[in-house]
């Protein structure tokens, strides 16, 4: 968990170069979605009180790793968004994990993502000269000018459902083996 947040707190810093893609999305779109595969295949087999417990080690730990790799403020940001994302994911989870198998990994990853999103890019580049400039995005018969940011923020929000998506296939996978501990349900009554 800390090395996959720590390692998208240096990518976010770099655009994606290849087919134009500068503008829409960073590198960090790509890394960050395995934090909640991760987190999901900890709940599915210990809990909710563990998986919390590895959410605050990463926490903590990625912060720390982050200020050293990154700016603070987006050690700041990313600290701040992966905790309420994280925790968000595993109150999703664990309110639908009786439900079809695929449920409740894309449901707490969509809208852990959605709300991870949006904090980290509003704390990590709002009011930032150099993430702040205008781009203008062509749509079907309009266009829509934001600062860079959100821009960067909507299409990584797009990186990020494709990665919950196929996220499934190894959640999936894993699922025939990966069975709830027997603490768990003891774990999760406290």
């Amino acid at each position: 968990m800390m090395a996959v947040v720590a390692a998208s707190n240096v990518l976010v810093q770099y655009p994606v170069e290849l087919f134009g893609l500068n503008e829409v999305l960073t590198w960090g779109a790509f890394s960050y979605p395995v934090a909640f595969l991760v987190n999901d295949l900890t709940n599915r087999r210990f809990g909710p009180v563990v998986t919390r417990r590895v959410v605050y080690v990463g926490f903590a730990l990625a912060v720390l790793l982050s200020i050293w790799l990154a700016t603070s403020r987006i050690a700041l940001a990313s600290g701040t968004a992966f905790l309420v994302g994280q925790l968000l994911d595993i109150g999703v989870f664990n309110r639908l994990r009786r439900m079809a198998w695929w449920r409740a990994p894309l449901a707490g990853s969509l809208i852990g993502s959605a709300v991870d999103t949006a904090i980290f890019f509003s704390l990590a580049f709002a009011g930032d000269e150099a993430m702040s400039g205008p781009v203008t995005y062509g749509l079907v018969g309009a266009s829509v000018t934001v600062p860079l940011w959100v821009g960067l923020a909507f299409f990584d929000f797009l990186v990020k459902v494709g990665c919950a998506l196929l996220a499934l296939v190894p959640y999936g996978a894993f699922m025939g083996w990966l069975k709830p501990w027997s603490g768990a349900a003891t774990a999760a009554a406290r």
